[in-house]
């Protein structure tokens, strides 16, 4: 039909004998162009309307990887709003196979000394058969800008960045147990990162990475990129500067035992906020793939052990409490007590003879607190050490707390089992458990919840909601806890727990050594001890409860009283200066009166050594003329009472033996 109507054109033209003219020509080229467009116009109608289905489903299978992008991760700040925990913006690297024209091993070799994966790693990688592999996730930002110079100095295709949000914390290893970690994955893996991650996390976009049909991407491949929520932050009830001041204490308290590992956690008791909670061993959640299991574990929280004599004035206090046992009461120590065919001895074997109870538990008498344990009865102390929280975890909002362990029912237990629990043996307890009783009795006998959040912000850092103190009980009335304030305050300025004391102002305590539990087997690790001292203050106003827990010391005291307690002393001799509380100056509060003590007979061992015994509390003429009656040599240091010495009580030294005393007014 067509070759008809051009015959009949071309005859009509020759016939006006104008086939060659100008008109001619145009009036050819105009239908050549109308007819071309007519099946341009169908080939697309048959492309779009016809097969359309098929051409959508074969660009969508072009598409080879869907990534999550994920926005960044909400800041965890201390409680003056400094970070703790912050998300920073890094590069990561990534490969096509595909669109590589060097070869992979040429590729790998200058690209292995920027990226973490090895040489040969790499090069397996480039020879994947598919358009996308990660190379290097979250770099260094030095890496990362000196690997962009190398790519572009060597003109190498198919290597391309991706920008990604890193977990970073500015502190490095400070509370990191505390805080945790963050996989790769903006997975929380640790800690309050952990507890925290649905509320810490950001939102997530895909990101679309298509291909041609030959595999290469095109123009990056990012075809929907959308801005997800930003992560809510967390205010902490923690002070960046005291858990500073906490974690170089204890630095200093690893390097001088060679402990195990040790623990320090500080509580406000009046509201139950943690101001610092320190762990050792440890390490830096920036680099969390070189910690291990035991660095990572946050034993103030987590840890069961017996508390030792630390649990004594718990003990007291419900004796008092219950009526069953009185201050003025005397009990006459002869250095042993019977229990079910078993003997308790003090630590130092002696008998004190008649005490009351501000000596029992100033000299931690272990025979006066098992006749007081005894007196009170198995059933009043199994409720008031309920009633103080021993048992059952705080709810902290942290990972991994133990409940501890009482006596299942108090009906069962036995004289030696009432004994040992009343000088804290035969239970087991959490560092927090602890500090949250003795909270109690800094605060009047009052019990506040203890927490380590502060409020919660919105992403526009607004904040939604508040964490409020709140009381848990009352174990004991107010003038009961305050009866065990000024007893403890005398075993810091004149008891055992001397080393603790701060010049100029009071505060209270009580030591602690206990066996450590043999988990595995039951009973007790032979030579193997826990140091601890928990404190309070000032006594007047107590602004933060401290426990120092040391395990398993290596190398000098095992007792509490000298290892534990001047590592309190550090603490709180910075916290009064931090929180510039100034110096106790009144002069007439009223005292427990103290029963007068008189310094233990001389003893020798069987080498004929001289046994010697505590001088804490011993005026300085007392010591000097027990040393010259025993034919020891007196080295004094100081005047007034005598606060710690360096031969340990208990001890046996040769004749003519130099004896150190300190002594302070």
């Amino acid at each position: 039909m067509k070759q008809g109507f051009f015959a009949k054109w071309k005859q009509k033209l020759i016939r006006r004998n104008t086939f060659g003219s100008k008109n001619a020509r145009i009036e050819l080229f105009a239908w050549i162009l109308l007819l071309s467009a007519v099946g341009i116009v169908g080939k697309l109608g048959m492309i779009q309307i016809v097969q359309g289905a098929e051409r959508q489903a074969q660009n969508l299978s072009q598409v080879q990887e869907n990534r999550k992008l994920q926005s960044p991760r909400g800041t965890i700040y201390d409680r003056h709003g400094r970070p703790l925990a912050m998300s920073v913006v890094t590069k990561s690297l990534y490969a096509d196979p595909k669109m590589i024209k060097q070869t992979p091993e040429d590729i790998a070799r200058i690209i292995a000394p920027y990226v973490e994966m090895k040489e040969e790693d790499i090069a397996k990688a480039l020879k994947e058969d598919t358009a996308f592999v990660w190379i290097n996730r979250m770099m260094d930002a030095d890496k990362s800008k000196a690997l962009e110079q190398a790519i572009e100095e060597h003109q190498i295709v198919g290597l391309n960045f991706v920008e990604e949000s890193k977990r970073y914390y500015p502190n490095g290893n400070l509370a990191a147990q505390v805080l945790g970690f963050v996989g790769t994955d903006d997975k929380g893996l640790g800690g309050l990162e952990m507890v925290l991650d649905e509320e810490l996390k950001g939102g997530v976009q895909m990101e679309l990475v298509a291909t041609d049909g030959n595999g290469y991407a095109i123009f990056g491949s990012v075809l929907s990129k959308y801005l997800p929520d930003k992560g809510k932050s967390v205010t902490l009830t923690i002070d960046e500067n005291v858990q500073f001041i906490a974690e170089r204490a204890l630095d200093k308290a690893m390097d001088d035992t060679g402990a195990t590992n040790a623990s320090v956690i500080v509580m406000d008791p009046m509201t139950g906020e943690i101001l610092a909670m320190a762990n050792r061993p440890t390490y830096d959640p920036n680099f969390y793939d070189k910690g291990t299991e035991a660095e990572f574990k946050n034993i103030a929280v987590t840890n069961l052990y017996e508390p030792g004599s630390t649990f004594k004035p718990l003990i007291a206090s419900a004796a008092l409490a219950s009526g069953k046992w009185s201050l003025n009461q005397v009990y006459n120590d002869t250095g042993s007590f019977m229990a079910n065919g078993h003997v308790i001895r003090n630590w130092n074997g002696e008998g004190y003879g008649p005490v009351r109870l501000i000596d029992i538990l100033k000299y931690s008498i272990n025979t006066g607190m098992a006749e007081i344990g005894n007196a009170t009865g198995a059933e009043t102390l199994s409720k008031y050490m309920d009633a103080y929280g021993f048992g059952h975890a705080t709810g902290i909002e942290l990972p991994g707390e133990g409940d501890g362990i009482l006596y299942d029912n108090p009906a069962d237990m036995s004289r030696l089992d009432i004994a040992t629990m009343s000088i804290g043996q035969g239970i087991a307890v959490t560092p927090l458990q602890m500090v949250r009783a003795f909270g109690a009795v800094a605060n009047g006998g009052i019990m506040m919840k203890p927490h380590i959040i502060k409020s919660y912000n919105n992403d526009k850092g607004e904040v939604v909601k508040t964490t409020e103190p709140e009381k848990v009980g009352q174990p004991v009335p107010p003038e009961i806890a305050k009866e065990i304030v000024e007893i403890l305050e005398k075993e810091v300025s004149e008891g055992g727990g001397a080393k603790a004391m701060v010049e100029g102002y009071r505060f209270g305590g009580k030591t602690g050594t206990a066996e450590k539990l043999d988990t595995k087997n039951g009973g007790y690790l032979a030579g193997r001890y826990i140091a601890s001292f928990i404190g309070f203050g000032p006594v007047e106003q107590p602004r933060f409860v401290v426990l120092v827990t040391i395990d398993d010391p290596g190398k000098g005291s095992i007792y509490g009283g000298q290892i534990a307690a001047p590592v309190f002393k550090d603490i709180v001799s910075q916290l009064v200066r931090y929180y510039q509380i100034s110096p106790y100056v009144k002069d007439d509060v009223p005292v427990v009166p103290v029963q007068t003590l008189s310094l233990p007979p001389v003893n020798t061992n069987a080498s004929g050594q001289v046994v010697v015994p505590n001088f804490a509390g011993f005026t300085f003429g007392e010591v000097r003329d027990w040393l010259h009656k025993a034919g020891l040599s007196f080295k004094p240091e100081g005047t007034g009472r005598a606060i710690s010495q360096d031969e340990e009580p208990g001890s046996a030294v040769d004749k003519g033996t130099a004896v150190t005393v300190y002594f302070t007014h």
